[in-house]
């Protein structure tokens, strides 16, 4: 790869259509730039001829210099950030995790409880101890359940992102 090329592709935007700037798009290409339109004229960014405009020549550009020019002027990062379907994604990862988290910890007591009612009965030994571990675990799992469930009611994003 020679010096121009790469300077070239280090100044590329992450948001930006791939290959060269006279590099022919294909489909592929021209939808996520349509996708990035429609975000940015959901949140404002554009109005309605500006949008139309823009989907217009989207739908007809031939090169990435042409479909990466309909995006220069609008902050596609913040735009993608802000895409709803990113944070309903966010929020079912986030779900997932607790189910995970919580189906583990039942499965752990159920398992404790089991080794611990089998050496009550053969050992006599009737000391409750899986009490210990399932109530340690057990704050943890409440501890991880009662944010993610506050965060997908309300949409504390800040608390999960890590104030971004």
């Amino acid at each position: 790869m020679n010096s121009t090329a790469f300077a070239a592709s280090a100044q590329r935007s992450p948001h930006s259509v791939n290959g060269g700037p006279g590099v022919r798009v294909g489909d592929r290409d021209r939808e996520k730039v349509v996708t990035r339109l429609g975000q940015a004229f959901t949140q404002g960014y554009l109005s309605v001829s500006e949008y139309e405009t823009r989907l217009d020549q989207a739908l007809h550009a031939q090169t990435a210099r042409a479909l990466n020019q309909l995006l220069g002027d609008l902050p596609v990062g913040r735009i993608a950030q802000r895409d709803p379907r990113r944070r309903a994604a966010r929020v079912a990862a986030a779900r997932r995790g607790a189910w995970i988290h919580f189906a583990a910890y039942v499965a752990a007591s159920l398992l404790m409880i089991g080794i611990w009612l089998t050496v009550a009965v053969t050992a006599g030994a009737w000391y409750f101890w899986p009490v210990w571990p399932i109530l340690g675990w057990g704050i943890g799992v409440i501890s991880h359940v009662i944010p993610v469930h506050s965060w997908a009611r309300h949409g504390l994003a800040s608390v999960w992102a890590g104030g971004r």
